[in-house]
């Protein structure tokens, strides 16, 4: 039995990077860049105003009120690009160019206009209101990196800097495979014995939001000659195979003698972890295999801890792993003796700001509707026990 740590440097050793492609801007997000994005141009291109109001040789207004004369107007997109000087104002709106010679703009409610003349009410400071170009970022200057992950939040910037296509890595393909006779799919209803396929469908989530192309496979039952040729037929077509079920010790755990039959190497298939113990990497060429337990809780668990980090790392992602961060407990709780153990959590936060973790009610590693309200698993070490009020690391859902 191996620690997570080590589980993972198994993971890291045998991910290779896949290639890439270029996409439309609107299909980026999601996506890892695989070229540093770089600004093309100041931002912003020139000074430009902050707000609604007129532009001013700031000097002229140090014995507010005063009264200057009106000489142009400034929109966005429509400039006034001639030579403001002392004793002038322009009227100017939010965006646009600062006029040459203006040295500020006072905002519109800090003044009144009537026939040409313009009041300023209060003394307007030099650089009042006004965005200096370059300030926020200046050309040449690297925005993005080589394996950021594309957000909703960075395409504002990758379309200022003239990114119509981005190149980014190709998507892993991620086949998966639930095993046992018991499970029949969502859109059936169960008979005496038998459970609908929860697994598949979930795993199928969290693969697409981890940026992969996922496919659920037909259910394999626990015969060994059938689910050798599925997981073969399977490797054809997918650059991950997620098979979940069956990799335990029991009669019917099928998955690792299937992949001894196809000659993969299995590097680990015990983890010192809970929920999650029977969890199976191995790789058959270059293709990734892991095997998840069947309970969906060890399945969602090893998918967020092994699979999420394998499937970041082929798109080259500079963060394949979940968010971790540190919150209060709410509860007691503890690890298994020799596992360190990984708790479900609800997150919220107390009087004082504090983020709090509350175990979730859960009965299990098949408690799949306990498992729904977590927002966080609480990382403790083996054979620990953390008490209400300490500080334990947490990994955001």
């Amino acid at each position: 039995m191996i620690t997570v740590s080590e589980a993972l440097k198994l993971i890291d050793r045998e991910v290779r990077l896949l290639g890439s492609e270029s996409v439309p801007l609107a299909e980026c997000v999601g996506r890892v860049l695989r070229d540093d994005i770089a600004a093309d141009t100041d931002l912003p291109p020139f000074d430009r105003s902050q707000m609604d109001g007129y532009a001013v040789v700031a000097d002229d207004t140090l014995s507010a009120p005063v009264t200057l004369k009106l000489v142009g107007e400034a929109s966005a997109g429509h400039g006034w690009h001639h030579e403001m000087k002392s004793g002038e104002a322009i009227r100017i709106m939010t965006g646009a160019p600062l006029p040459s010679g203006a040295t500020a703009v006072q905002k519109v409610e800090l003044t009144s206009e009537t026939d040409g003349i313009v009041s300023i009410k209060e003394i307007t400071k030099p650089a009042a209101n006004v965005v200096f170009k370059g300030s926020e970022i200046k050309a040449g200057e690297q925005v993005f990196a080589v394996g950021d992950r594309v957000t909703e939040r960075m395409i504002p910037s990758l379309a200022a800097f003239g990114c119509s296509r981005v190149s980014v890595s190709v998507r892993p393909s991620v086949g998966i495979l639930a095993t046992g006779t018991e499970i029949v799919p969502v859109e059936e209803t169960p008979g005496i014995d038998q459970i609908r396929n929860s697994n598949a469908p979930m795993l199928s989530a969290l693969s697409a939001k981890c940026g992969a192309l996922p496919c659920e496979l037909r259910i394999a039952d626990d015969n060994l000659e059938r689910l050798t040729g599925r997981i073969s037929e399977a490797l054809e077509t997918s650059d991950v195979l997620i098979i979940t079920g069956g990799v335990s010790v029991g009669k019917y755990d099928l998955t690792k003698p299937a992949l001894s039959r196809l000659g993969a190497t299995i590097h680990f298939e015990k983890v010192s972890l809970k929920p999650g113990k029977p969890a199976v990497f191995a790789t058959l060429g270059e293709k990734l295999i892991f095997g998840l337990p069947g309970n969906p809780v060890s399945a969602a668990v090893t998918f967020e801890l092994f699979v999420r980090p394998a499937l970041m790392r082929l798109q080259g992602a500079s963060m394949p792993y979940l968010r971790a961060g540190h919150a209060v407990l709410g509860k007691p709780a503890k690890a298994a003796k020799e596992r360190a153990t990984y708790l479900p959590a609800t997150l919220t936060t107390d009087e004082k700001g504090r983020l709090v973790a509350f175990p979730t009610r859960w009965q299990g590693s098949s408690d799949f509707v306990g498992y729904s309200r977590a927002d966080a698993l609480i990382v403790i070490a083996a054979g620990e026990r953390h008490e209400a009020g300490d500080v334990s690391t947490v990994l955001f859902l």
